[in-house]
């Protein structure tokens, strides 16, 4: 379980950086809080944030669930993938929004996997 520890916390230190990352960008692009809308720059930092708050919120437990009922490591390993993808995703999305999918992509997938399998764990469980 250490290895799944390991990797949500970085999804939780990934999720700050991308946090200090929008307040930086505030300042450069002169959006003021607590403004979240026009200038489209700052908008696309704050989506980041905001959509890497709403996969947070599956992730997490996803990854538990499915640690505790399928495996650890392939739990870790999934959501280290989800790591890189908002890392890919931050990086293509604050330079154009076009250029945001693959890393979408990249924290979704795991993200459904993850939580796919800790329902199909859960259930195998109980029966």
């Amino acid at each position: 379980m250490a290895w799944v520890h390991l990797v949500i916390a970085l999804a939780l230190a990934e999720y700050l950086v991308f946090g200090m990352a929008v307040a930086r960008a505030r300042g450069r692009f002169g959006v003021r809080a607590p403004a979240i809308t026009g200038n489209a720059d700052f908008e696309r930092y704050y989506r980041v944030q905001v959509n890497t708050l709403e996969l947070l919120v599956v992730l997490v437990p996803a990854m538990l669930l499915f640690a505790f009922h399928v495996d650890p490591l392939w739990s870790a390993g999934l959501g280290f993938v989800y790591v890189i993808g908002r890392i890919l995703y931050f990086f293509g999305y604050t330079r154009a929004a076009e250029r945001r999918h693959i890393g979408f992509a990249l924290s979704m997938l795991p993200t459904m996997a993850l939580l796919a399998g800790a329902l199909i764990g859960a259930l195998r469980a109980l029966a």
